[in-house]
């Protein structure tokens, strides 16, 4: 499944399995007679309204909120270039963070990050401008207008639209609701946690405005989830929910809470709801993921084609063919991954999760070349955890050390900008320190996520913590516990075997480290390499 906010980097060049969020559904409740998936055939901080839009200009006078907005045309050239723009300063402003911190400053860390929040912020505050052109980008922007539907379109487009008008009509609460939910969007996509706390001061003043609105707290439940706050998040989503129970975006926010808490069976049990009462791309991409987390990959497979069948737009065909491309390639079917990225592709060539997904999907094949092309210019336009760890394990494994380095000193720089964003970054932390940098930080940092949520991703990071700490007998209920759901990961099966190598249990690991590479013989360039070399000394000594 594609990768959703982020939620971590995965060990020896594995990704985040969570889903993705899934573009906006226009769908009606059930009622409206959509298919459903097991139909299917085979807290208000006070700010000034400017200041919650996340502009400096200075607030206009008030206007009815039914007031709708003019007519769209062509935003002028530099409006399009300025998110390009942006991508490129933060990317340089995250580099020149970690260049202070390899220089032994990293007692600084703390301060330095509010310094690197402010100069990747300061691109999207230049693109706010003064919204007049925005204002003409997307017309009828209101409290009426749906929330998912506005978000189904170009993000960025959306939240200059959107900061024009609730400048223009400050007290209405749906489009304050609706610009948090596009910047916690943004912020999963760009790679940019400053942008949360934009979305929790706009989504405030919609409950200041309109106490207990549904809009509202479901994306306060989205702005929890990104900031991995799982137990807020379903919080946040029973509240909307009992406002309006058929709130797609609460619904979704409940099921993903539940699987990050590993609540699975409830997961499935809110999966299954949402199913039935609002039906559509968010809602089965989110059913697949339950599914496949239990181990029932034909049921995720056939769901997400009837996603696929039924998307409505670019968006959803770019993000279910991309759920689609990571799940046959979590299978080690490299070439027909490689389609669905393709169709993603076509759909929406700027798909980050796409050409994410492509660049693993061709390392994998052995497309290493390729694979490093596609993955710089992820990075180049979205510095997460995930891609950055690809990519520094695709030069290492070239022996390239030293651009290796860089990149995982990028991710010790995103996390300390998150940790300054109220994001918990402690999985990611783990995931990427056990391989790659301070394995005594790995498993502080597994064990604080652990006592958090107790998931198959946390019990393999924290098992691999262990074992690359020296604590491999401690470590081997942990790895037990990863593999136990049913779910089929060949990093997961990759550290088990090798954590029973080192506790002595050779047959067991002879046998975990072939359904690694058999499941996904290229799961990774370094990880499959370690796991042949270990299968080969399990051979020898037989």
């Amino acid at each position: 499944m594609s990768p959703r906010t982020n939620d971590s980097t995965r060990g020896s060049g594995q990704e985040a399995t969570r889903p993705a969020e899934a573009p906006a559904s226009s769908k009606g409740p059930a009622a409206s007679k959509a298919p459903t998936a097991t139909e299917a055939p085979a807290g208000t901080e006070a700010t000034t309204p400017a200041e919650a839009a996340g502009t400096e200009t200075a607030q206009p006078a008030e206007a009815p909120t039914s007031t709708k907005l003019p007519a769209a045309s062509k935003a002028p050239a530099a409006a399009a270039a300025a998110p390009a723009a942006h991508a490129a300063g933060r990317v340089g402003a995250l580099r020149r963070f970690a260049a202070a911190a390899r220089r032994g400053r990293g007692a600084h860390l703390t301060s330095c990050a509010v310094l690197l929040a402010v100069a990747m912020t300061a691109g999207a505050v230049a693109v706010g401008g003064d919204g007049r052109d925005a204002v003409r980008a997307v017309p009828g922007v209101s409290r009426a207008v749906d929330a998912e539907v506005l978000l189904r379109g170009d993000l960025d487009t959306a939240i200059r639209s959107l900061q024009a008008h609730v400048r223009q009509q400050p007290r209405d609460f749906g489009a304050w609701a609706t610009l948090g939910l596009a910047q916690v969007e943004r912020a999963r996509t760009d790679g940019d946690p400053s942008r949360y706390a934009r979305a929790e001061r706009a989504l405030a003043r919609s409950l200041a405005l309109r106490p207990g609105n549904d809009r509202a707290l479901a994306g306060q439940a989205a702005l929890a989830a990104a900031r991995h706050d799982f137990a807020a998040a379903l919080d946040h989503a029973d509240r909307a929910l009992q406002r309006n129970p058929y709130s797609e975006r609460a619904l979704c926010s409940r099921i993903d809470a539940l699987v990050e808490l590993g609540r699975y069976e409830e997961a499935a049990q809110a999966a299954t709801v949402a199913d039935r009462r609002r039906p559509g791309v968010p809602v089965f991409t989110r059913y697949a993921y339950v599914r496949e987390l239990r181990g029932d990959v034909r049921t995720a497979r056939r769901v997400l084609h009837q996603a696929l069948a039924g998307a409505s737009g670019p968006a959803d065909v770019a993000y279910v063919a991309t759920a689609l491309g990571n799940l046959e390639r979590g299978r080690g079917r490299y070439g027909v991954a490689l389609r669905h990225y393709a169709r993603a592709l076509a759909a929406d060539d700027a798909h980050l999760p796409a050409l994410e997904g492509r660049a693993r999907a061709q390392a994998a094949a052995g497309d290493r070349a390729g694979a490093i092309t596609t993955l710089e210019q992820v990075v180049a336009r979205s510095p997460l955890p995930g891609p950055l760890v690809a990519l520094g394990e695709l030069y290492e494994d070239r022996g390239d050390r030293a651009k290796a380095r860089e990149q995982y000193a990028l991710v010790d720089a995103w996390t300390a900008l998150a940790r300054a964003g109220g994001v918990d970054v402690d999985l990611d932390t783990a995931l990427a320190a056990a391989d790659h940098g301070d394995t005594a930080e790995a498993l502080r940092a597994a064990r604080a996520e652990w006592d958090r949520r107790r998931t198959v991703h946390t019990a393999d990071a924290l098992a691999w913590a262990l074992h690359r700490a020296g604590r491999s007998e401690e470590a081997l209920p942990y790895a037990r516990r990863a593999t136990a759901t049913g779910y089929r990961d060949a990093a997961f099966l990759h550290h088990r075997g090798m954590i029973e190598k080192a506790t002595g249990h050779l047959r067991a690991a002879r046998a975990s480290l072939t359904a690694a590479l058999e499941l996904n013989p290229g799961f990774s360039p370094l990880g499959a390499r370690a796991a042949r070399a270990a299968l080969k000394d399990l051979e020898a000594a037989r």
